[in-house]
This record gives structure tokens, sequence and C-alpha cells, in this order.
């Protein structure tokens, strides 16, 4: 598929601070691409460098081919933004809001049908001051619909959402992909990313720490698949003994680490004809957010010192 964002060794400097460190990741057309990273990771920045808010100091950078600083004014008719904390005029409403950005663009647009596409058409004339902080964010969603953008930039696009509201958030954004357009997503929601993401990058201190698919980052990164077993003090000596594999306790329940899936079968059989008594037993498998957590955590304690995107 063709790349519709290309970054190269970008590096984005305010004076002696080094807020985005030598990155380089490629987005393909059609793609759901989420950028993760904590608060002050170089997220925000790398975003609004990618939309032509702020110029690179060194690198390369290319969105829909176009250099995204010297040639924003034609970029810009060609992207959707929603950006974090959505603000507009406070008197407007939400038909008002799509009908005024519609003429920006010189196009024409079914308000109600975009409204309704994310779910606030029941809010179409009230005034944006009166809206709570999620109806503010499905707005600011319509309004990057109207252009019917090549490439979606969502900071942050269900903060402050509801589960329900999320979900219809959600919906489109897969609704964008099956169309073939490019969603960049932000979010603080791990399982939002695992969820609605292709391909993820994790950035941390300025540099990209993991990327690829959901899956692949967890297979990398994450522990082995855990058999979790409730029952006898005695069940974690017995799995230790009997199978050979690590077995840990955890609030009193036996965790065995899973190496192939007949080690589960073994477990089980093995405490069966042992005569031990066992109330309930899961498997249990990283998340995205494990993973996360753990990478942030560890590269907090300098055990990533050099890792990057290179």
């Amino acid at each position: 598929m063709p790349k519709v964002i290309e970054v190269d060794g970008l590096v984005k400097e305010y004076g002696a601070v080094t807020a985005v460190d030598r990155i380089r990741f490629s987005v393909d057309e059609g793609q759901v691409f989420a950028f993760l990273g904590p608060n002050g990771a170089g997220k925000t920045t790398t975003v609004e460098v990618l939309e032509g808010l702020r110029e690179a100091t060194k690198g390369t950078v290319s969105v829909l081919g176009l250099d995204p600083w010297t040639d924003g004014r034609e970029l810009h008719r060609q992207i959707g933004v929603i950006p974090q904390d959505f603000r507009f005029f406070e008197k407007i409403t939400p038909r008002e809001a799509i009908e005024y950005y519609a003429a920006l663009f010189d196009r024409k647009a079914d308000a109600m049908g975009l409204l309704r596409q994310v779910g606030l058409d029941d809010k179409a004339n009230a005034r944006f001051d009166t809206l709570s902080g999620g109806q503010k964010q499905k707005l600011g969603l319509s309004l990057a619909l109207v252009n019917d953008p090549k490439i979606y930039f969502l900071d942050e696009p269900t903060t402050g959402l509801d589960p329900q509201a999320r979900r219809s958030i959600w919906e489109v954004i897969k609704t964008l992909k099956a169309a073939h357009r490019t969603v960049f997503l932000t979010t603080h929601y791990l399982e939002e990313a695992e969820l609605l993401a292709d391909q993820v990058a994790i950035i941390h201190h300025g540099r990209i720490i993991a990327e690829g698919t959901p899956a692949s980052i967890i297979r990398e990164h994450g522990r082995p698949q855990r058999l979790v077993v409730e029952g006898s003090p005695g069940l974690p000596e017995l799995l230790r003994t009997s199978l050979k594999l690590p077995v840990r306790v955890d609030a009193g329940r036996a965790v065995v680490e899973i190496r192939e899936r007949k080690d589960i079968v073994q477990a089980m059989v093995a405490i069966e004809q042992s005569g031990l008594p066992w109330s309930g037993f899961a498997t249990e498998s990283d998340t995205l957010e494990d993973v996360f957590v753990s990478l942030v955590g560890r590269m907090d304690d300098g055990v990533l010192k050099s890792e990057g995107s290179a």
C-alpha cells in the first residue's frame, strides 16, 4: 500500500529541550495508526508537526506527499483534525458549526447526517456552551468529517465519553477504515488502540520504544501466557515439581507460566490426579496496556536508555 505519512529522523527542539528525538515511522493508506505515549512523551509535538502547526528542527516529514510546514495550505484541505479538548464559538449550534465549516471548504454538507453519524443529532440546535465535554468531542469529530479528508488526525477523540458514546465513535472509525480512509489516532485508552489499530507506535522521552501491530508488540514485549489456579496451598509446589515450569504464588493462587498449549492440559491432569482441592482456573495473557506500562516503566528505570526508532 502507498505510504500517506512518512517520518524520517524527525527532531523537534525547544531551546535546550529535545521533545522529539530522531523518530522514524510510516503509515499506510487505509490504516488506523495509533500513536501512544504518556504525557510529555513527545506525542502532541509530533502530531502538530504532521499537521503543519510546528516546524521540524531536523529530519523529513511527508503527509500525502506534501511537506506539512511549507505546503500547509494545500494539506489542510485534505486532512481532518480533532484536537485535544476541542473548543469552538460558544453561541454556535452543532448544525451551524457544520454549515460554517462546509462554507470554509466550499462544500455542501449534510449537517444532520453528520451529526447522526456521531450520535449528536439530538443536540443539533443546542448552543456549544451548553454541551457536555463528551458532546463537544462528538461535534469536533463531525467537523473533521465535513471535507471528506484522506487522513483524519483524531487526538483523544473519546475522552470524556461514556462507554456507549465511546463505542459509537469506534464505529465511526471502523466506517472510515472500511472507506479506505487513514486514521492517525492518539489515545490514553490502550484497549481502544488494541481494538482499532492496525499499527501502533509507542513514544516515550521523545523516542519510539516499540512499533508494530498490537499483537506483535504484545508478543515481543509481553509476558508468556499464564494459567491461574485457585485451590490448595500445596498446588504451587505440585505444579512446580510435576511440570518443571515457572510457578509463583499470587494472592493465594498458583500462577503457572505456559510455554505450550499442552502445558495447560498437563497442569490440570496433574492437579486432578493429586487429589488436592481446587475451585477454579483461568488463563491470562498480557494486553497492550500491560505492555505499555511495562515498557514505559522500564525506560523510566533506565533499562531502555539507548532504544529508539533507529
